[in-house]
């Protein structure tokens, strides 16, 4: 990647023809785990697989966390710091793979990645965990855009359909062990246990995936070109979009007169940073790669801000353990690794902008039945179900749009173009998030309610603070079954 400008790296026209993929057809031949690409999917695989027992069990571990540090006003806010710093994280990885190879941006991140959750299990007050969490993000940003850059340059395009239904099958495992594992750790030992152990488990993920990467791809894309430095304006346009998304995420959470300030210095940073860091034409669903990432932004967002509230829904409304909250959504981990193999089929190519179209809208069914177990006489597993089908729907789209991705975009520009998708799915999560997590303190949430059954002291909150980051959250997910239908380019 050259040192251009943000909006000159990408695919930007909605008639321009896709650029021509990394590998050339002659190179290594076989499947994902045939003997050219064992080793390297073994350990990509592998990262992947920390990645979901980390999410899958710090999720379950959340709700008490935030309980006995007295912050569950700040329940979003723990969730969207890490989104906030990955931002930043997945710009400097944007840049840093094309200049230099992926190897130093994934090596990095896991680093970062171990260092946050050691600083939010040994956390003494709130904002101490949330720290850990911002540091974590930033690994994580450098990490998943390093992953797409692997993706881009080591395999051929034919196989890249089926390494990210990899990706997606590694979240199985942990869908069902890690609430299990999380809720027994954190109710025999301490929910500190479910942080402080997973750091340990870095070291094999890297041991496995450094040397493969190191031989298949590492170093600049052009090795015939001069290193370029890095963007200075993009770096920037970053540090903006990062403390624009945490200002507002800030005054989401003080409910004051006062947060308007901060509100307005975070719009004021996060619209232009944005603007410069995504394709011309994103928020106007322009066709092909803009509504790509657009698409990317409001599936991820609208469904992560809806489940980051679930658990702590059946924990206070319905009196689940953590360990049943967890299981709750164990079974969405094996349903989006099937909606994620279902688009990788080869016969499914044809229709993929209709089953991407088809996922939006399990996602928004799912949301929307969520909130139903607020009554009482509706059973809890309908939750499990109905989730089961909004993952099912997430594989088909994030699958989808990370294929579409890389099928826009040239070798040289995988880095800037995967930056650009990761920033749409954090951005969407940071802003949705404070957004759901504004609502649900403006109506009650964290506050107690006579009367009301609640689970291991947790507090309970007013069904309809819950019922506010549901139901606009299922809306959104509307619109992104609209703008699936603007991914494929018109030609002629």
């Amino acid at each position: 990647m050259t040192a251009l400008e943000p909006r000159d790296t990408e695919v930007t026209s909605d008639t321009a023809a896709p650029a021509p993929a990394a590998p050339v057809a002659d190179g290594p031949q076989g499947g994902v785990l045939g003997r050219d690409y064992r080793a390297l999917s073994t350990g990509i695989v592998s990262v992947v697989l920390l990645i979901a027992f980390e999410a899958t069990a710090v999720g379950t571990a959340m709700p008490v966390a935030a309980r006995e540090l007295h912050g569950i006003p700040l329940y979003a806010f723990a969730f969207s710091a890490y989104f906030t710093t990955s931002l930043f994280g997945m710009v400097v990885a944007g840049q840093w793979a094309d200049r230099s190879g992926p190897l130093g941006a994934l090596a990095g991140g896991m680093s970062a990645f171990a260092a946050g959750l050691m600083m939010s299990g040994t956390a003494s007050a709130m904002w101490v965990f949330v720290l850990g969490r911002a540091v974590q993000g930033l690994g994580g940003g450098l990490v998943i855009v390093a992953l797409y850059v692997v993706v881009s340059r080591a395999y051929p395009r034919h196989l890249q359909p089926a390494i990210m239904a990899a990706f997606a099958a590694s979240w199985v495992i942990p869908s069902v062990v890690g609430p299990l594992a999380s809720g027994t750790v954190t109710e025999h030992l301490g929910w500190r246990w479910v942080f402080i152990g997973i750091p340990a488990l870095v070291v094999v993920p890297l041991a496995l995936a450094l040397p493969a990467i190191r031989r298949t791809a590492s170093g600049p894309a052009d090795a015939s070109s001069p290193v370029p430095p890095f963007d200075r304006r993009r770096i920037r346009l970053a540090l903006g979009i990062s403390f624009g998304a945490g200002l507002l995420q800030y005054a989401g959470q003080d409910l004051r007169w006062l947060s308007l300030l901060p509100a307005a210095a975070g719009a004021a940073l996060l619209v232009p940073s944005a603007l410069g860091l995504l394709p011309r034409g994103t928020y106007r669903a322009v066709r092909g790669l803009p509504s790509v990432v657009l698409l990317r932004g409001i599936a991820a967002g609208s469904f992560i801000a809806a489940e980051s509230f679930v658990p702590l829904m059946l924990v206070t409304q319905r009196g689940l353990s953590p360990t049943m909250a967890g299981l709750a959504l164990a079974v969405g981990g094996a349903t989006w690794a099937l909606g994620s193999y279902v688009q990788s089929r080869p016969r499914t190519e044809p229709y993929r902008e209709r089953l991407v179209v088809l996922g939006m809208l399990l996602v928004a069914a799912a949301i929307l039945t969520a909130p139903s177990v607020l009554i009482e006489a509706v059973p809890v597993w309908i939750v499990g179900v109905a989730w089961g089908f909004g993952c099912f729907g997430m594989g088909l789209v994030i699958g989808s749009t990370s294929v579409l991705l890389l099928k826009l975009s040239a070798p040289k520009e995988a880095g800037a173009n995967s930056a650009a998708l990761q920033i749409s799915d954090a951005l969407s999560n940071v802003l949705l998030l404070a957004g759901g997590g504004a609502a649900f303190a403006a109506l009650g949430g964290g506050a107690p309610v006579a009367g009301h059954a609640v689970a291991d002291g947790v507090s309970g909150s007013h069904p309809w603070a819950f019922a506010a980051v549901f139901l606009p959250m299922a809306a959104v997910a509307l619109v992104g079954a609209w703008v699936a239908t603007r991914l494929k380019v018109e030609t002629g």
